[in-house]
């Protein structure tokens, strides 16, 4: 099973597992409760279907590294941002935002392991191989697993194979590395800002703790 693969399995059985009281909690992602990551997440899973089916003959400008860039943080003025939870809303009880995640979901799973990692796709002005696309969305769902479960104690965490990819990942993105004491769960959730470091973390950072929080877009 390649890193897709099973980052994306864990999150989906992740959502699974959720009871009826954890959809209205708050996610990792400020200003989203978990119904609307999950919104969110079949946004993702549809992208990921459309992506694949858009082959290109043109050369690939990016690949599982360079498709992300480093942004500055959300102000908090991004339209689709507000949407997100309108349309979570709109589904009224769990169980049809779950109905839909899981076909959607599904149908995402079983595309990428039937899609040639070869062939050339393209998607947000960018062309890539397929495997490099599948690739980076490595990042997307170890983060988001980490949002889901951010309120959740006894939500299972994504595998330790699956947080030592995205850590190797995130450190090749942003050109950096962290210090080897810091476990990789640690380093995606101060890396990227979704916690702040504490003054003994903050002190064993050094200078790369000003550069913090890498945020991706």
């Amino acid at each position: 099973m390649d890193h897709f693969a099973r980052s994306w399995t864990a999150l989906r059985a992740a959502v699974d597992e959720l009871s009826d009281e954890d959809w209205e909690r708050p996610s990792g992602c400020a200003g989203w409760l978990v119904r609307d990551l999950v919104c969110h997440l079949i946004i993702d899973a549809q992208d990921v279907l459309i992506t694949l089916v858009t082959p290109t003959d043109a050369p690939p400008t990016v690949d599982s590294v360079s498709y992300w860039k480093l942004v500055e943080p959300p102000a908090g003025d991004d339209p689709l941002d507000a949407l997100i939870p309108r349309l979570a809303a709109a589904y009224g009880e769990p169980r049809w935002l779950k109905f839909h995640f899981d076909d959607v979901g599904a149908a995402a799973g079983r595309a990428a392991s039937l899609a040639d990692r070869a062939v050339r796709v393209s998607t947000q002005d960018m062309v890539l191989t397929a495997g490099d696309y599948l690739s980076a969305y490595l990042m997307e769902w170890t983060l988001h697993h980490l949002d889901l479960i951010a309120h959740l104690p006894s939500a299972a965490d994504p595998s330790a194979e699956t947080l030592a990819a995205a850590r190797a990942s995130l450190e090749k993105i942003a050109g950096t590395h962290f210090p080897e004491s810091f476990a990789d769960k640690e380093v995606l959730l101060i890396g990227t800002g979704r916690r702040a470091p504490t003054a003994a973390e903050t002190a064993a950072l050094g200078e790369l703790a000003a550069r913090l929080p890498f945020v991706l877009g």
